[in-house]
């Protein structure tokens, strides 16, 4: 089946879609984290997977940012969703689409060789990213989408709480709401 969009009209409609701060991932864990008490978290802190890389920035829009990926430096660092650098604990909110979760991937029918491309391309980059983040000391948490539902809170807690480690950061709950 062709796409119903101008290949110019798909582009422009793919590049709207929000890979960061999106309400049903990234801004749902931080409203979780905040709710556990959990502390210490930063959110796209940039972190050097290749050897003697120092990435700049800290996770702050710097002039040029949107374009950075293009760089040589930038393809050298990534930025996790949430980061306890005290703990070395990279925390990643993986979409069930965009990631293929094996539980709610749907398979597009339209440009069907894309997708399973594009799906295949983005698992393969989660996988060298936790591979290289892990060599690198860093322990890598992946939180799937389907996870944050309210019925799943209870497993979505035992999970943070292994993967952090420490009761450190599972401070008081904060009278202002502020997690960090």
């Amino acid at each position: 089946m062709p796409d119903v969009f101008s290949k110019k009209k798909r582009s422009e409609v793919m590049r709207s879609i929000r890979s960061r701060g999106n309400r049903g991932t990234e801004l749902v864990m931080a409203r979780i984290l905040r709710g556990l008490g959990i502390t210490g978290w930063r959110r796209h802190v940039a972190i050097g997977i290749r050897k003697g890389v120092e990435c700049a920035g800290g996770g702050r829009k710097t002039p040029g940012a949107r374009h950075a990926k293009t760089t040589a430096k930038a393809r050298q660092c990534v930025r996790p969703d949430f980061v306890f650098r005290q703990g070395r604990v990279a925390l990643f909110v993986d979409g069930c689409f965009w990631h293929a979760c094996p539980v709610h991937a749907t398979k597009p029918r339209g440009n069907a060789a894309f997708w399973r491309e594009k799906l295949a391309r983005n698992q393969a980059r989660d996988r060298l990213v936790t591979r290289m983040l892990r060599t690198k000391g860093w322990k890598v948490i992946r939180i799937w989408e389907h996870e944050l539902a309210v019925r799943q809170r209870a497993k979505l807690e035992q999970k943070l709480r292994r993967g952090l480690g420490t009761r450190s950061v599972f401070g008081q709950r904060s009278q202002s709401g502020h997690g960090r």
